[in-house]
């Protein structure tokens, strides 16, 4: 499991989805500055803005109710102050401290697969539990002593 979840997506990502919600300022490759609610991210930084104000490189601002921007287009963006104390850093901090070992209760399984893994633990208990097939691991038809093969010699 890595430090961020099962999703694959890294800790920018990450603390991106955590700024939803709030106001974010966002320069673009044209050299625009644009500030907003940041109302949906994506993984791959593509941003849903809303109730923005957008500052062209010459100095001008306009007001738009929503914009949407491409995360190719994105320089940098500036999160709000309150996403040091989130949720994913202590993740980190336990990751660093115990080696990698995910945080008690996370990663645990639930519903089906822990019914699953329940009873696969029940049956190693008992004793019980199936073994391989019969014949299961023997080589038939592949020459030797088991018959088959092609026959020479």
């Amino acid at each position: 499991m890595s430090v961020v979840g099962n999703n694959r997506v890294g800790i920018p990502i990450v603390l991106l989805h955590d700024a939803e919600g709030a106001v974010i300022t966002v320069e673009t490759k044209s050299g625009e500055l644009i500030r907003g609610l940041l109302f949906e991210a994506e993984d791959m930084m593509n941003l849903y803005v809303k109730n923005a104000v957008v500052f062209n490189p010459d100095g001008k601002k306009r007001k738009v109710d929503q914009i949407y921007l491409r995360g190719s287009q994105i320089v940098f963006i500036v999160l709000p102050e309150m996403l040091r104390h989130a949720p994913m850093f202590n993740r980190i901090r336990h990751w660093r401290k115990y080696g990698g070992a995910p945080p008690e209760g996370v990663g645990a399984a639930v519903g089906q697969a822990a019914a699953i893994l329940r009873k696969a633990n029940e049956r190693r208990m008992m004793g019980g539990g199936r073994g391989p097939p019969s014949g299961f691991g023997r080589h038939r038809g592949f020459g030797g002593r088991g018959g088959g093969g092609r026959g020479y010699g």
